[in-house]
């Protein structure tokens, strides 16, 4: 799966899981969750921010169990939001592997360059 369709992939089921908050479209990682905890952020801005995602890195599948990138998206408080996302096409949901705020030491001014 491509970067472009990973990207059409994420922004759908978070829309269907924004419609429908049972629906089991967006799972989270134990991981991100502690790292919604850790950025002071809520899991439903971040999804609902998922539904613009922006691919910005695409992940290589050697040695990873589902296709995952990572996105820039934006809260509606305008604060960018990075988050690695993994696609499973086959049971038509995508898992959230961590979230965070990226910051200007690590990151330039345009949020999907790496310093």
């Amino acid at each position: 799966m491509n970067s472009h369709n990973k990207q059409v992939f994420i922004r759908q089921k978070a829309t269907e899981s924004r419609k429908n908050p049972h629906s089991m479209k967006v799972m989270w990682s134990r991981h991100a969750v502690a790292a919604l905890v850790d950025e002071g952020l809520r899991r439903k801005d971040v999804e609902e921010a998922l539904c613009d995602a922006e691919v910005i890195e695409d992940y290589p599948v050697a040695h990873r169990p589902l296709p995952d990138c990572l996105v820039l998206s934006w809260l509606a408080n305008e604060v960018p939001v990075h988050v690695v996302v993994a696609v499973d096409v086959d049971k038509d949901r995508i898992f959230i592997v961590t979230v965070y705020v990226p910051t200007h030491e690590r990151w330039k001014n345009d949020w999907r360059t790496r310093k």
